[in-house]
């Protein structure tokens, strides 16, 4: 073997342990989103807690997850990425453990948090460690299977979590982290390469800006209902958290070095693709918290039967998402991902149609197929579209951003689609969930639709003359380069 076969050979064993560990981490992180959604009636029962207990399980994890993401990019910018993911790693797994432990439904939610915290260090920098090992013209088919791995947590995160819950018992949920996470630890020290960012400062003005605005919002839409949308500390909540985003926003406007600046908006590529992230994963993940409830309280179903109708939506993107990143490499990512965006409002839109306290599941299985369709045809097309709307030097800060506001949406997804179903039904009856119910997914099909419109702002590629892999204009693979978008948006 030449010397130029052997430097080729070894980089396309990087490149594969890059894509393998990415891809796996990526899995935890995200099965970790909805493993918990089927196994919410059994954490209630043998954990106590009313609805804003079981939202705080989830949100617990996404908004500590949201807040922290870019923060994480940034520490990974700085001090190495690989390093970063490493301690990101350690840090999610001991908080599964502890989750698994967990004696009550506070300790829970505080290991949920922590684990959102490794999970935020570790997340972003996945995409960034795999987009420096993936040469440009190959990003395309890498970033489908990555999305292909992440697709494949949502499709068995309700059916993992309805099986452990109903044959072993839920606290395997969080127990199955720990030997993944164990097993990637020495795979990423000695197979990643240390690679860094821009090394600005870190922000923690604008980390602690967004943290705590978040944190009031959410906070203020979970305790809505409880204790009324008059109350002193909802409103209260309500408002410091959006003066404490609009700071944050002022920030990223002024600061030298912000967490996220907001000048990366100008581009309609960045812009159009983080609205309709945050719009999608709003609709989606309220409607997923609500529906898993749905299908064991009001139509009986075990777990694990639960899990399994939910396949044709969760697990579409396992099989589509690959296509959808060819294809996207064909005919730019734009398209791809508004007609997925629509074909999952139109899902939805079916689903608050046809649910009712004796629905068949044959009668929701179209919507079920149109809106995992639509799921899948977003992922793997977003990513490269968030990854080419700016520089190399800034992926680590557009990852985290797009991860975060994705996190940001399923957090308010299920505080605001909870809201709304209790002020329009609860868990009395059957009759009283579906008179929720119905409501609140309506409004997540309109959310997911808005999302549909904002990926229609993302500008279209256009030809440009041909030159080499990466330099400007489209990459080898057909995927737009930061300089098109620059022109273009």
């Amino acid at each position: 073997m030449s010397q130029q076969d052997a430097r080729q050979h070894a980089r396309s064993g990087g490149m594969a342990w890059a894509l393998v560990i990415t891809s796996v981490a990526g899995f935890m992180a995200a099965l970790d989103n909805l493993v918990v959604t089927t196994a919410l009636p059994s954490i209630r029962e043998d954990l106590g807690g009313a609805l804003h207990d079981l939202e705080w399980t989830v949100s617990a994890y996404t908004l500590t997850f949201a807040v922290l993401l870019m923060f994480g990019a940034a520490l990974g910018d700085r001090f190495g990425r690989r390093r970063l993911f490493l301690v990101g790693l350690t840090v999610f797994t001991g908080a599964s453990a502890a989750a698994a432990m967990a004696p009550g439904i506070d300790s829970l939610i505080a290991a949920r948090a922590v684990q959102g915290v490794g999970a935020a260090i570790m997340m972003p920098l996945t995409l960034t460690l795999l987009t420096a090992a993936v040469p440009a013209e190959r990003r395309g088919m890498a970033y489908g299977i990555w999305g292909a791995v992440n697709g494949l947590a949502v499709a068995s995160g309700p059916l993992v979590g309805g099986s452990l819950t109903e044959h072993v018992s839920w606290q395997w949920i969080f127990w199955l982290n720990v030997p993944l996470g164990l097993a990637l630890l020495p795979l990423a020290r000695l197979r990643l390469a240390e690679s860094h960012g821009t090394g600005a400062p870190l922000d923690i003005p604008g980390t602690l800006l967004a943290s705590g605005g978040l944190f009031g919002i959410v906070y203020g839409l979970v305790r809505g209902p409880v204790d009324g949308w008059t109350g002193a500390v909802v409103l209260t909540a309500l408002f410091v958290g959006a003066a404490l985003l609009a700071g944050f926003v002022l920030h990223g406007t002024r600061a030298r070095n912000p967490m996220l600046p907001m000048r990366l908006f100008r581009s309609r590529a960045f812009a159009g693709v983080n609205a309709a992230s945050l719009l999608m994963f709003l609709g989606m993940f309220g409607s997923i918290f609500l529906l898993s409830q749905y299908m064991q309280g009001v139509l009986g179903y075990s777990p694990t039967e639960a899990g399994l109708r939910m396949l044709p939506w969760t697990g579409m993107p396992m099989l589509v998402a690959p296509i959808a990143g060819l294809l996207s490499d064909r005919v730019g990512g734009r398209p791809v991902v508004a007609a997925g965006l629509f074909l999952q409002a139109a899902g939805l839109a079916h689903l608050a149609y046809v649910v009712t306290a004796d629905a068949s599941y044959a009668a929701q299985l179209p919507g079920l197929i149109v809106s995992g369709i639509g799921m899948a045809l977003y992922f793997a097309p977003a990513s490269a579209l968030v990854m080419s709307s700016v520089t190399a030097k800034e992926q680590g800060i557009a990852s985290g951003a797009n991860n975060a506001l994705r996190e940001v949406g399923g957090a308010l997804g299920i505080a605001v689609m909870s809201s709304i179903f209790a002020a329009q039904g609860g868990y009395e009856s059957a009759q009283s969930f579906v008179d929720g119910l119905r409501p609140a997914v309506a409004v997540g099909a309109g959310v997911v639709a808005l999302a549909g419109v904002a990926a229609l702002l993302i500008p279209a590629r256009r030809a440009t003359p041909a030159g080499p892999p990466g330099a400007g204009g489209t990459t080898a693979s057909g995927t737009p380069t930061a300089t098109e978008y620059a022109t273009t948006g």
